[in-house]
Formats: C-alpha cells, sequence, structure tokens
C-alpha cells in the first residue's frame, strides 16, 4: 500500500512489501521528482522511497542561518511535514530503525533539524551540504537518543550557503545526542553532489558494497 498525499511524491517497493523507507528532502529551487531521482545513483532497491514537495520549492524563506523566528511559521510547518510522514510511515509497519532520511542543501538543513529535534535509532541520515538552523543553535530544541544512527554530513569549502564551521558544530552536537556522525569535506567543490558523497551515502549509511 502506497502513502498517498498531494504534496508527496512516492517510489520504490509498495510499503508493506518494503524492508525500510526513505525520506528525500529537496533543496530550494528544485523539487520532489529531482531529489528522489538521486536513488538511481543510490541503487537502494528494499526501500518504499518519499518526496515531500515545499511549497513555492523552498521549506522556509531565508537562511537557514537567519534568527530561527525569520524563517516562521514555514520552518515548524515543514518539520510538522516531516513528522506526519514519519508517523504514517510506521503506522504502515516499517519501524523507526528502518527509516533513512537523504536531504540535499536547503533540504539537509531540514532533515538534521528533524531528526535532532526527533532522535531516535533511525536507520541513517544523508546530509548533503547541510547543518542544523538558526543564527545561533538553541541546545534546549534537541532531544532523545540517536542510539549510534549513522549520520553523514557533507560539503564544500568554501560552501556558498553552508560554512563548514556550522558543520562542525553540527557535528558537535550530534555526537553528544550519541550519533555516530561521519563529515566529509570538499575543498573547491560546487554547490552539488559529488560522486565521492554518493559512494560514502551508500557504504556508510546504506552499507551497500559494490560487488
Amino acid at each position: 500500500m502506497y502513502i498517498h498525499h498531494k504534496n508527496i511524491i512516492t517510489a520504490g517497493l509498495p510499503v508493506d512489501s518494503a524492508a525500510k523507507a526513505i525520506i528525500f528532502l529537496h533543496g530550494r529551487g528544485a523539487s520532489a521528482a529531482e531529489i528522489l531521482s538521486l536513488n538511481q545513483h543510490l541503487q537502494v532497491n528494499d526501500a518504499a522511497l518519499f518526496a515531500p514537495q515545499a511549497t513555492n520549492h523552498s521549506w522556509y524563506p531565508y537562511s537557514f542561518m537567519a534568527p530561527v523566528t525569520e524563517n516562521q511559521p514555514a520552518l515548524d510547518s515543514a518539520l510538522s511535514v516531516l513528522k506526519a510522514l514519519v508517523e504514517e510511515i510506521e503506522a504502515q509497519g516499517i519501524p523507526q530503525n528502518k527509516i533513512f532520511f537523504v536531504g540535499f542543501s536547503q533540504g539537509a538543513c531540514l532533515t538534521l533539524e528533524y531528526v535532532s529535534r526527533n532522535a531516535g535509532r533511525y536507520g541513517g541520515v544523508v546530509a548533503f551540504t547541510g547543518g542544523l538552523i538558526g543564527d545561533q543553535l538553541d541546545l534546549s530544541n534537541y532531544s532523545g537518543d540517536f542510539n549510534q544512527t549513522p549520520i553523514l554530513i557533507s560539503t564544500g569549502d568554501p560552501d556558498p550557503h553552508v560554512p563548514v564551521s556550522r558543520v562542525n558544530e553540527s557535528k558537535k552536537i550530534l555526537e553528544e545526542m550519541n550519533a555516530q556522525v561521519t563529515v566529509s569535506i570538499y575543498p573547491g567543490r560546487v554547490h552539488t553532489i559529488s560522486k565521492a558523497e554518493l559512494e560514502l551515502a551508500r557504504t556508510l549509511v546504506f552499507q551497500i558494497t559494490n560487488s
């Protein structure tokens, strides 16, 4: 059975025959269909795939480094979309430890913010160019125990949107919440997802090795 929402695209296996679920979150100006096509490179074949579409192709209006109040109410709305989707996937029989997240840029920031506010043992988290949200990070927003969930955060150095300093700051918070965090920095890489990052995600988070 598929989960149907007008703003969520699904692909991969039907939920009731999938071993895991992956939630893909697109970046600003992009689409759910575009981020979903990443699975052609990740090649996770035993999963139900979900990609919510942000209104006007943006999860929140300003930079993720802006004061959180400036990105409201859009940010809370985006987080609630994710929460409802996760709950629905769990209700269809896929447990939290088999739910994975893959986000790019704005979607990567939203991914990290969501899982840190709702920490638990997820299947894994991939944040291609992202960090936790806010001009200052409010530790009181983050709760739970990741119980060694594998999390990959990557970025270019320099990246026009995501400073390496915020990636490192995010890593520290996630590790204090018992996540197994890998940070990968790519000097001179433009704002995109490289083949090396996709390969890292396959091996580190999805445990897929090339046979």
